[in-house]
């Protein structure tokens, strides 16, 4: 009974780490196959941090009317 007791209580450990190691390689190939060459940098100017370089462009935020002026804390 105790041996029931024992293995009760580490499959939610196994399925948890089993949990993790799924989402993890849903990860790791999301990354591998998103094809950006050029992943970009920051530039801090003044009060306003841009990001420069990388795969995003304007047209992927269709809401995005005007250029943002920065954000204030």
């Amino acid at each position: 009974m105790a041996r029931v007791a024992r293995i009760a209580g580490v499959l939610p450990l196994i399925g948890a780490v089993a949990c993790a190691a799924a989402l993890a390689g849903a990860a790791v190939f999301t990354v591998s196959q998103a094809g950006c060459a050029d992943a970009g940098h920051y530039v801090v100017t003044g009060n306003v941090v841009e990001l420069v370089g990388s795969c995003v462009d304007k047209q992927d935020f269709p809401n995005a009317q005007h250029q943002a002026s920065g954000v204030q804390p």
